[in-house]
């Protein structure tokens, strides 16, 4: 039996909205060890989400963004009642800079596999979210990726050029497959994105854990297919970074990742 999925969703909007929304624009960025951005905002969304999710579900600890490597293996390894992962701001740049593209993340992780997931653009006020096995959802109606789709000539292309190798990204920037390209800033909305059928192709160099745990699980519940750059399965209980290349039907998917392999 999992964590009511509603439940989950209010208290997320309720936390970006008070938490995030406020700040949007008006915080100060600071950089962590990785070079990442860090605000005052993903300190205190991830503070309040942990206290909500303690108060109601104490017997499940959460990893999140925000905390230790150390910490965060800690949790990895020990998660026998299951865990929350955790991205309180996804997009953090996008957000400090009034660009108005960022969510919160949030998963549930048990014996490795991810259960649910829910994706919150406050912006837009959209909430995706999905259970294993009973597909995906948008604002409380199912979620499906189009049952037709343009081939990739004609698709549009969600690609973060900053990850990739030197080779690939010269490719894609001369010889592209698609008819298009975009790169947002927030890889957990970018899930949601190819989910809806809005962009139709997705690559992404290197994603931590908390940034694709439940945008994966909201792709495969809504019939989207992905893959790592080696043809692996995304999702791994680890903190490595994982590749992604995702689409939004699953012929598009395998010709995607044929041309990524010839690379």
């Amino acid at each position: 039996m999992y964590p009511p999925i509603e439940t989950l969703q209010t208290i997320l909007k309720a936390a970006a909205i008070e938490e995030l929304l406020p700040r949007f624009a008006r915080v100060e960025r600071q950089l962590k060890r990785d070079g990442s951005i860090v605000t005052e905002a993903d300190t205190a969304m991830q503070q309040r989400v942990l206290e909500a999710l303690r108060e109601n579900w104490p017997q499940i600890p959460l990893l999140g963004e925000e905390m230790g490597a150390e910490q965060q293996q800690a949790l990895l390894a020990g998660s026998e009642s299951g865990l929350w992962l955790l991205d309180p701001l996804d997009g953090t740049s996008n957000f400090a800079s009034g660009i108005p593209y960022f969510c919160v993340s949030l998963a549930l992780m048990r014996d490795g596999e991810v259960v649910l997931g829910i994706v919150y653009d406050p912006v837009r006020d959209e909430c995706f979210c999905a259970e294993q096995g009973k597909g995906a959802m948008l604002n409380g109606s199912p979620l499906q990726v189009p049952s037709s789709l343009p081939p990739i000539s004609h698709a549009m292309g969600l690609v973060d050029f900053k990850r990739l190798s030197p080779a690939l990204a010269s490719r894609l920037a001369t010889e592209p497959p698609y008819s298009s390209q975009r790169s947002f800033g927030s890889g957990a909305l970018d899930w949601c994105m190819i989910a809806t059928g809005r962009c139709q192709l997705y690559l992404h160099g290197g994603q931590k854990l908390w940034d694709y745990a439940a945008g994966q699980l909201i792709l495969a519940e809504a019939g989207g297919h992905s893959s790592t750059l080696e043809g692996d399965r995304v999702l791994q209980a680890a903190l490595v970074p994982r590749s992604v290349a995702a689409a939004a039907g699953k012929e598009l998917h395998a010709e995607w990742a044929h041309w990524l392999a010839g690379c």
